[in-house]
């Protein structure tokens, strides 16, 4: 009898792999038997720098007429995808479990207590936020501004709503208008394959406006974001971060006041690309100057609980020292800081230069940047020059906080500093340009 059992076993894998093809092959029209997944990735690479063609189309129309078919008692033009022949073996991690979402529930209170800011606090930070700020680009922003530049007839510069992509084969806008419907409701499972090779698109900004990302469902934008940081190269995931994550993530918070599970774990995902995540998430957001404190509540407790590599850190620590100030920018700068990396001595002097600007500062600084100084004054008080350090000390005669003050004197008075140039970690003057 137990031989019997493996036998059963062994056909029911088997049965099991032959109907789980691979997405790739059924968009490169190869059999499984004679094409390697290193091919597969091959092809997928060349098929980055084409269109839509013909052969493609005519594949993703296939595997939508299936997932149609397969239908059983469920609504008119909704795909869904009920076994393995409709995803990809990698959809296996689609269904991975989450953290505890109870502890996510607390984290931004605790986050907030170790900040200690009060209403008056708060409040303060209002006075450094931009009051003229730059109207927010969407997808369909970017979308309609191609369209228009390919129009030349001073009759056609309105944009049809009705066809806002005319170029494109009205069978594959039916299959994206079916995944949009999907996405809209989807709460757990499998994603239709037609959605997964949207990365692999060079046209995917064009079909994934077709499928109107503002309206989906958090927990969609947790896959999509997991699916995009895994197959899109560095500059295409910051455009999806910037375009499409980011405006979600501060609808949320505006509309709830806080932040929904899987939008917080789709930014924690989106920190797989750290250059991404900052060009398209973290530097826009200080850029803009209209960070709340909440938004930037969450997002540095999320910044505190991942890894970040050194470069990217410091990449980003230069840049938000030396722009335009807000008090969020400093909720980022100390996360970072207490994470006490090895830093170049041009952002640690980029860090001295930001403290110091603020000696004509007339409007009373927030806490947030008391709190901020103490932390660079902890971690990297021996850093320093001792001409900068003489200057810090006269910056604490000038800009005054009753408690974090002494203790930032303390903590400079009692270091010992580098007045000797040594060899420092090499820095990539290219991460953000």
């Amino acid at each position: 009898m137990g031989k019997i059992k493996k036998l059963r076993t062994r056909a029911t894998k088997g049965s099991a792999s032959q109907h789980s093809t691979h997405l790739t092959e059924d968009l490169a029209g190869a059999e499984t038997d004679k094409i390697s997944s290193k091919r597969i990735k091959e092809r997928y690479h060349q098929e980055e720098s084409e269109i839509v063609d013909s052969k493609l189309t005519k594949k993703i129309l296939n595997a939508a007429r299936k997932q149609q078919e397969s239908l059983e008692g469920h609504g008119v033009g909704i795909i869904k995808p009920p076994s393995s022949q409709l995803t990809s073996p990698q959809d296996d991690s689609d269904d991975e479990d989450y953290p505890d979402e109870q502890a996510y529930n607390s984290s931004d209170a605790h986050f907030m207590e170790e900040l200690d800011i009060n209403e008056e606090d708060a409040a303060s930070l209002q006075v450094f936020m931009n009051a003229n700020p730059q109207p927010r680009k969407t997808l369909a922003d970017i979308i309609m501004e191609k369209i228009n530049e390919k129009k030349t007839d001073v009759s056609t510069l309105m944009p049809d709503l009705e066809n806002p992509l005319p170029d494109l084969d009205p069978r594959i806008k039916e299959v994206y208008l079916d995944i949009r419907t999907i996405l809209q409701s989807y709460r757990s499972g499998k994603l239709p394959k037609a959605f997964k090779v949207i990365p692999h698109l060079k046209n995917w900004e064009d079909i994934l406006y077709i499928t109107e990302p503002d309206s989906w469902s958090a927990a969609a934008i947790y896959q999509a974001t997991r699916i995009f940081a895994s197959n899109m190269n560095q500059h295409m995931a910051q455009r999806f971060y910037h375009l499409v994550l980011l405006p979600r993530m501060r609808d949320d918070i505006d509309y709830y006041k806080r932040l929904n599970f899987h939008l917080f774990m789709a930014i924690k995902k989106a920190l797989f690309k750290p250059a991404a995540f900052f060009k398209g998430i973290l530097i826009p957001l200080c850029e803009e100057g209209t960070c709340t404190l909440k938004e930037a509540v969450i997002l540095g407790s999320i910044l505190a609980k991942c890894t970040i590599p050194v470069l990217h850190a410091s990449a980003t620590m230069l840049k938000i020292a030396e722009m335009k100030y807000s008090g969020a920018n400093s909720i980022f700068l100390r996360v970072l800081i207490t994470k006490k990396y090895a830093l170049p001595f041009r952002v640690l002097d980029a860090l001295v230069f930001h403290f110091l600007s603020f000696r004509t500062e007339q409007r009373e600084l927030p806490v947030l940047w008391h709190q901020c100084f103490l932390a660079f004054a902890e971690t990297y008080r021996r850093d320093i020059s001792s001409e900068q350090k003489e200057s810090l000390l006269e910056l604490l005669r000038i800009k005054v906080h009753e408690k974090i003050t002494p203790e930032i004197r303390r903590q400079l008075q009692g270091a010992e500093t580098r007045d000797v140039e040594m060899d420092e970690p090499a820095f990539n003057d290219e991460l953000f340009q």
